[in-house]
């Protein structure tokens, strides 16, 4: 038998039934994506559908029971066959391990006494989630789930290491790993030359990903990233623009940057313009820039030929009550119009009548279908609001659901790549395209980049900055493009970041550590090194036997790395050092004073509240610095001292993930920037905006506001590292 199926999703509940059923099967991963699975049998007979494959090899196998003992088993097993998807959706994934998690309490298999296609979807299901499974396998959190899942992993292990390696690849495994995949993970990364002051790390994922585009060919691949310019390029556009250079890179074809501009009321040339710069940030290497509103005669044209065709029409329904015809299927009284009715309607919507205003375009597609996107969709909407390139040349607008199907074909784009959040459009996509006349352009999906405590929806983002909770677009808050980089993240981090997860479909709510804890990685090896001290309450060593005259030595910046240049550091016998320091200081302790040797303080006095105001202490520079406990950083007291502002961030709500019924607005985190006074070292005075240090003992910083003047301090934004703790957790 001939298993064949797109490459970009394998039935892994059917191949894992068939090597556990020893059901011999020839794969062939040549249809198009978002095709059914098909089996074709030796006879040529064929089936179609993912589980009514997995419920032939439970009929065929030789395994007892495998598709049930009896009827009322197997209706049991479809249940669990009906259920088992759950665990594809990222927002049911964690609730459906709980649920059987639960159920396996009290149960050995899910079915009856033995392994059933059952066990097997679910088990799939599981093995295809990949990290977010492992991480949950490792944990105590679901034990009985994870004690049914090691069970069967092992008893098959011959037949599921071989399907794990084909099918799963990064995504999981069928075993424990992980010293393994430490190993694998060191081997396939290697560290390249720092260049430009940039420490580029590559991997094993910036070379290959899991799957291939369909049907693509080397040097005729055409792309398109088609942002809509109602905001700037926040992070999740930012997977969906890099993977589109990606594949363009790696099939030697092209990518189109095109601007998705259908609606005026959203949409400015301040975005466009911010859009092209962020585009640029990301090194997105385009073809050409066009625009959806280039191609506005051109879509009316079609509207009105579909018109002629009998294939839209025009509906003036309110939209409450067409909202509501739309989920029960009820087709609109205005769907059997005549077309010359249509066309009256039609030109009073071009005119921006009150009668056009009152009514709407939309395709007569199939009011019946179980997917509510193809129940007749909108086509166009009448809009009195001037466009930000053309004025108030049009009172109608294409929707984006007839406008990409129209300019993806018209462009010549050969593989659209959407999130999977557009799966259930995937159909009227194609739908319209057929009735448009046009060639079948093909889709390709990827899992939206979602971020714990963060929200990505432009409007959401927009309310931040019209009611002054952030400064702007590029908030350092903001999981903008400009709103990380000014942050302090390295663009090189966030392409790895991405690169690193594929063209995967799994739905992950990705952590911000671990693309922070990437950017510790390329910025540490060559940022300077530099020293402050905390305004508030700092305490004064005084070296008895301390130079009185102070002197000055030239240091390196970075001790590891000559190109972050030299500074020059006073020493005297006056040190300004943290109140925390001082704090953790007895009489007669032995410290270590950083780049100059060892001290011993002899005297700790304090106010009448006990706050600790002066130490006095003596030098003991043969002293041995690996025996201290402390070891302080410092700056001498001389009026060359910088003031500074040290500046923490936090997260905008309070919740890891807002459900979908929860308004983000209650969640809104009170207090999400600290401030901090301090002091710093006189080179500082030498730092551009955008520059990238580490305070000694106190982090990564990225310059916002450099010197200008004694008065006014030197901001500094803290980078987080991938540990840091904050308020929202």
């Amino acid at each position: 038998m001939e298993l064949i199926f797109p490459a970009d999703s394998p039935p892994l509940h059917v191949i894992a039934a068939a090597k556990i059923a020893g059901v011999s099967l020839v794969t062939n991963p040549t249809l198009a994506s978002g095709s059914s699975p098909t089996l074709v049998l030796a006879s040529g007979q064929k089936l179609h559908g993912a589980n009514v494959l997995l419920r032939y090899i439970g009929r065929i196998a030789s395994l007892p029971d495998f598709y049930g003992r009896d009827a009322y088993q197997s209706s049991q097993i479809d249940e669990w066959l009906d259920y088992a998807p759950a665990f594809g959706s990222g927002s049911e994934f964690e609730g459906a391990c709980s649920f059987v998690d639960e159920y396996l309490l009290q149960n050995t298999f899910l079915v009856g006494n033995s392994l059933s296609i059952a066990d097997v979807a679910v088990w799939a299901g599981l093995a295809g989630a990949g990290m977010r499974w492992e991480s949950l396998r490792k944990s105590k959190k679901y034990q009985n789930l994870v004690r049914w899942f090691n069970s069967i992993s092992a008893e098959y292990d011959a037949v599921l290491s071989e399907f794990s390696a084909t099918y799963l690849g990064k995504k999981g495994s069928t075993k424990a790993t992980t010293s393994k995949s430490k190993e694998t993970q060191a081997s396939n990364s290697q560290s390249t030359a720092v260049e430009n002051g940039v420490h580029a790390i590559e991997t094993v994922a910036n070379r290959a990903f899991e799957v291939d585009l369909p049907d693509a060919e080397v040097g005729k691949v055409k792309l398109r990233f088609a942002p809509e310019p109602s905001g700037y390029l926040h992070i999740g556009h930012s997977k969906a623009a890099l993977l589109n250079q990606y594949f363009a890179d790696r099939y030697n074809g092209q990518v189109i940057l095109r601007f998705d501009d259908t609606n005026p009321d959203k949409e400015s040339s301040e975005f466009v313009d911010n859009l092209l710069k962020d585009i640029e940030t990301l090194g997105i290497r385009y073809s050409v820039v066009t625009y959806t509103s280039n191609y506005f005669p051109q879509l009316m044209e079609m509207a009105e030929k579909l018109i002629r065709e009998g294939k839209a029409y025009v509906d003036d329904t309110p939209r409450e009550q067409m909202q509501h015809e739309r989920m029960e299927g009820i087709e609109s009284k205005c769907r059997n119009n005549s077309v010359e009715e249509n066309f009256r309607l039609w030109n009073e919507m071009i005119a921006g009548s009150e009668r056009g205003l009152m009514c709407c375009l939309r395709g007569k597609l199939d009011m019946q279908d179980p997917n509510k996107s193809l129940r007749d969709p909108v086509y166009y909407r009448c809009n009195l609001t001037p466009h930000h390139r053309i004025g108030s040349k049009y009172k109608i607008y294409p929707t984006y659901d007839f406008c990409c199907p129209f300019v993806d074909a018209v462009e010549g784009i050969t593989h659209a790549l959407r999130s999977s959040e557009y799966h259930d459009r995937n159909d009227q996509y194609y739908r319209i395209q057929n009735d448009m006349g046009f060639r079948k352009v093909h889709i390709y999906e990827f899992s939206r980049l979602n971020m714990v405590y963060t929200l990505l929806s432009k409007r959401k983002l927009l309310w931040f900055v019209q009611n002054g909770k952030v400064e702007g677009w590029d908030d350092p808050r903001f999981p903008t493009v400009q709103g990380i980089v000014r942050r302090g993240l390295k663009i090189e981090a966030l392409i790895q970041f991405i690169l690193e997860q594929g063209a995967s479909k799994n739905l992950n709510l990705m952590e911000w550590d671990k693309l922070w804890a990437i950017n510790k990685k390329i910025i540490d090896p060559v940022c300077p090194r530099h020293t402050a001290v905390i305004e508030e309450r700092r305490v004064l060593l005084v070296l008895n036997d301390g130079p009185k005259d102070p002197f000055v030595r030239i240091l390196v910046k970075h001790k590891k790395y000559e190109g972050a240049g030299e500074k020059a550091v006073t020493y005297s016998n006056r040190l300004w050092i943290d109140y925390a320091d001082a704090e953790s200081i007895s009489v007669d302790e032995e410290v270590t004073l950083k780049d100059w040797g060892n001290a011993i303080v002899k005297e700790i006095k304090k106010d009448e509240n006990g706050i600790i105001t002066q130490l006095v202490g003596v030098l003991h520079l043969d002293g041995n610095v690996k025996k201290t406990k402390l070891k302080l950083t410092w700056l001498s007291d001389t009026s060359e001292l910088v003031r500074l502002t040290l500046v923490d961030f936090d997260y905008l709500i309070t919740k890891k993930k807002l459900e979908e019924d929860e308004d983000f607005v209650d969640v809104v985190n009170p207090c999400t920037k600290k401030e901090t006074l301090a002091l710093g070292e006189s080179d500082m005075r030498n730092l551009k905006r955008g520059d990238v240090i580490q305070l000694e003992r106190k982090g990564y910083y990225r310059c916002d506001a450099p010197f200008v003047r004694p008065s006014k301090p030197i901001v500094l934004f803290a980078i987080p590292d991938g540990k840091q703790q904050t308020v929202a957790k």
